[in-house]
């Protein structure tokens, strides 16, 4: 057999070198892939153990819910992406729920990217260089491991994941309490919660709770190196990327071919 390492390798970065090209086509849907993965990590209910990033959201049942408003472009784009990266895959079809929070990192390392060539004036160059030299680009590594886990074949149970865009901060720190997270990670994934940061923002920093972390990586965003935030960002999504779900460590690997000695031409 191959190593799962490399099988693992191998398909995650199709996975990202599709996700990069659709994203360069559709950069408007970036939000939404950021929202489409929180969403299906969400559902997971800590007392049952049950949802979390199963892919459930995929279903036509789950996906057209009131707080899955707006998402359906987002996951048509997957849904076309998916189709490109089994056509070559060797272990088999990609799971949706890997794809889903695969293609919101790459939404993300987007977002990132996007600001260190915007503090370089715009030079594409420079801001490549400044991301890689200073930027988080190394704290991926934990995430890119969990990679093979199942799809859902029935949807998840309604009522568990909150419209964010008219949830009041209570409400929203207590769905994320409920999973094991708080109001840190409330403020760092502000822009995961609608289209328009700076508003979730103004709404999370008149809660007490909220605040001072909301103030935190509004400063670090104004870095060079954007570092508080970047990587405490990193850290909750990776968190939220596996809620409650048993990860195939083995998935995607493949027989290795066996190559018959006899015939070999000496």
């Amino acid at each position: 057999m191959y190593t799962q390492d490399v099988i693992n390798f191998t398909c995650l970065s199709h996975c990202r070198l599709n996700s990069e090209s659709l994203l360069q086509a559709k950069p408007e849907l970036v939000p939404s892939l950021l929202t489409l993965a929180l969403n299906d990590a969400m559902t997971y209910d800590k007392a049952t153990k049950t949802g979390g990033p199963n892919g459930s959201i995929r279903l036509s049942a789950e996906i057209s819910r009131p707080e899955n408003s707006g998402l359906s472009a987002a996951l048509d784009l997957l849904v076309e992406a998916k189709k490109e990266i089994d056509s070559y895959s060797k272990g088999g079809p990609l799971s949706f729920a890997d794809l889903i929070q695969i293609a919101a990192s790459q939404a993300l390392k987007k977002t990132f990217l996007d600001a260190a060539i915007a503090k370089t004036g715009g030079n594409q160059e420079k801001g490549r260089t400044l991301y890689s030299a200073y930027g988080s680009s190394g704290q991926w590594g934990f995430f890119d491991k969990i990679f093979g886990r199942d799809d859902a074949q029935e949807p998840d149970p309604e009522g568990r994941v909150p419209q964010w865009s008219t949830a009041s901060v209570q409400e929203m720190k207590d769905k994320f309490i409920s999973v094991g997270l708080g109001p840190r990670q409330v403020a760092v994934m502000s822009a995961f919660f609608g289209p328009d940061q700076a508003a979730t923002e103004e709404k999370l920093i008149a809660d007490p709770d909220c605040r001072p972390w909301v103030e935190k990586y509004q400063r670090s965003r104004e870095t060079v190196s954007r570092t508080d935030y970047e990587v405490d960002l990193i850290t909750a999504v990776t968190k939220l990327s596996y809620l409650g779900q048993k990860i195939n460590y083995e998935a995607y690997t493949y027989p290795k071919q066996k190559i018959n000695l006899g015939k070999l031409k000496l």
